[in-house]
């Protein structure tokens, strides 16, 4: 299998993991605080894809939410060395962990590959709507085997933006006081609790935009490249390039960009 095809093949099968659990009275731990929990599935499935893709290809990289976590090395160097490594797996095993424990659908599985720091896959499934999102760098963007391309919308004021509350306070802070700008400006905000499905739904035109603070590499890395691929844009909440260092994300379909990064 090639590169595409292990990383669908993984996010299948972990997504149908996962779900197979949902209900199941699996245990759940606090991380890093209240707000952010984990599971035994969680722990699970990533070694499951972790597994999967390096028996495929052995001599690669893998950098994994939980095994993050886990790390005594922090993950910015990790992902400053990353522009040198020729591949590089970022894997979030389930994102959208509060939803799952709680047992609301829209929790994803998300899997990208960086070569020497760019990304060139990306592939986000949704076990609960069999949604598989997926981009190759150059070949446009995917959902089920049909292309997708972000929304023409162009007015703030008819658009739907997405949002997400981060674990970390400050950056929750942050995002407190976007919406409190943003509401005012747009149709209406969504928080579906999966900064991966967020990012799908803006490629796939369901969203307009999307912003949070606080994020890391494998909450939204795979859905960058969906995005870029569907024809929106990407940066960090100041208007920079996106990069796999970028925790404050905005995606959008590029003609609602400005005005978003304005309100924040």
């Amino acid at each position: 299998m090639n590169h595409l095809e292990i990383a669908q093949t993984m996010a299948r099968l972990a997504g149908e993991l996962i779900k197979s659990k949902m209900g199941s009275g699996f245990i759940t731990e606090d991380k890093s605080s209240s707000f952010d929990v984990v599971t035994e599935v969680d722990k699970a499935s990533e070694l499951f894809i972790r597994n999967g893709i390096l028996e495929q290809f052995p001599l690669h990289k893998f950098l994994g939410e939980e095994e993050s976590f886990l790390n005594e090395k922090p993950l910015e160097e990790v992902l400053k060395g990353a522009a040198e490594e020729p591949y590089l797996w970022i894997v979030d095993p389930i994102d959208g962990t509060s939803n799952y424990v709680q047992g609301i659908p829209g929790f994803t599985v998300s899997i990208a590959l960086a070569c020497y720091g760019q990304l060139q896959l990306g592939v986000i499934y949704d076990p609960c709507a069999d949604e598989m999102f997926w981009a190759e760098k150059g070949m446009g963007a995917f959902l089920n085997g049909r292309s997708i391309h972000v929304s023409p919308t162009n007015e703030l004021g008819r658009s739907v933006v997405a949002t997400g509350f981060p674990s970390n306070m400050e950056a929750r802070r942050a995002v407190y006081e976007g919406l409190g700008r943003l509401i005012e400006k747009c149709r209406t905000i969504r928080s579906l609790g999966s900064a991966a499905r967020h990012l799908a739904y803006v490629a796939s035109g369901r969203l307009h935009a999307f912003w949070e603070n606080g994020l890391n590499a494998w909450d939204i890395a795979a859905g960058v490249l969906i995005i870029q691929e569907a024809g929106g844009k990407v940066t960090d909440t100041k208007g920079n390039a996106y990069n796999l260092l970028t925790t404050n994300v905005v995606g959008s379909n590029g003609h609602l960009h400005e005005p978003v990064l304005h309100c924040l």
